[in-house]
């Protein structure tokens, strides 16, 4: 599909369309867990160990605190984090150690998408549907997702990275404007602007700087979670098909653009890509000192760890990805 084939008044035809076109169900079996990590074979893992050359490294996670940028959506609040033991209470002789030992200890209490993570593939359905074509209501209950919840994807999720840095090819001083539709002509433009080292292919984690964190982090936090953005097109679904990537992530909180491209429409790349193709989808990423680095050197492809906490049952799970180049 391409951006003049979109019609805004039609999402539900478009869904429907795309979701036919690009269907992963029964690609790797009818008791398939992982959708799109099943590229990141590994061999593909082995060979993008050799990008490490430098040893320079970069997280690429926001930080998980009580500042951060949840207003409440949903019921999606930032981290509460609190002290169970402190130096205080050593201090005071009140811990019952001996010997003088002392500790601290603490707890977080948070959303599991408030900050830098992966959505699982237990994250959205179309029309009672979730991946692979199993019935939602089958897959999560009360007790979480028993069947692709994202502790299944915990030990894969390492490969070569690419960086997309579509911000700096099209933007204004290297971000884009709220509402800015990435299309696949853009990330082939910015694929061939970078040069060799961002071609994308089988196995690969993609990673797509808009600049809104960038701008986020200059004006405050604002309207970012959840609010108008840049972001991928709903028309990228069928290269994000086509690719066979593993996963791919933005600097923004939805990945998509917003406002969504349809009329009456929320998240209609995420109806597809999640529970059709069965794609990881990541957000709230960090991309800005590794976009510096890229654009220093050249280089846009490097190894990237970024396995999610195993909650099991999970939907979704925070990550501290890690570059490496």
């Amino acid at each position: 599909m391409t951006p003049d084939q979109l019609d805004p008044t039609d999402p539900a035809g478009a869904i429907a369309a795309a979701a036919k076109r690009v269907s992963n169900w029964g690609r790797w079996g009818d008791d398939d867990v992982r959708g799109t990590m099943n590229f990141l074979s590994q061999e593909k893992r082995r060979s993008a160990a050799a990008l490490v050359v430098t040893g320079r490294s970069f997280s690429l996670s926001q930080s998980f605190d009580m500042d951060g940028p949840q207003k409440g959506w949903r019921r999606r609040t930032n981290p509460i984090h609190v002290m169970l033991d402190t130096g205080s209470d050593a201090v005071a002789g009140v811990q019952g150690f001996p010997h003088g030992l002392g500790g601290a200890d603490d707890v977080v209490t948070m959303p599991l998408q408030c900050s830098t993570q992966w959505d699982g593939l237990g994250h959205i359905f179309d029309h009672g549907k979730a991946w692979n074509g199993r019935p939602a209501d089958q897959v999560v209950t009360s007790l979480g997702d028993g069947v692709t919840g994202i502790e299944t994807v915990a030990d894969v999720v390492a490969g070569r990275g690419v960086l997309l840095d579509v911000a700096r090819q099209f933007g204004t001083d290297g971000e884009l404007p709220d509402g800015f539709a990435i299309t696949e002509q853009h990330l082939e433009a910015t694929i061939a602007a970078q040069g060799p080292s961002s071609a994308v292919g089988r196995g690969d984690i993609v990673l797509v700087r808009t600049g809104r964190l960038a701008r986020a982090r200059r004006e405050g936090w604002r309207d970012y979670a959840g609010g108008d953005s840049p972001g991928l097109s709903f028309t990228t679904v069928d290269w994000l098909h086509r690719c066979e990537i593993a996963a791919i992530a933005t600097d923004t909180w939805g990945l998509e653009v917003r406002p969504n491209e349809f009329d009456e429409a929320f998240q209609p790349l995420h109806q597809v890509a999640i529970p059709h193709i069965g794609l990881f989808l990541g957000e709230m990423w960090d991309l800005e000192a590794l976009s510096e680095d890229c654009l220093a050197d050249g280089v846009y492809e490097f190894w990237l760890t970024a396995a999610p906490i195993p909650f099991t049952g999970a939907v979704g799970a925070p990550v501290n990805p890690v570059a490496v180049k």
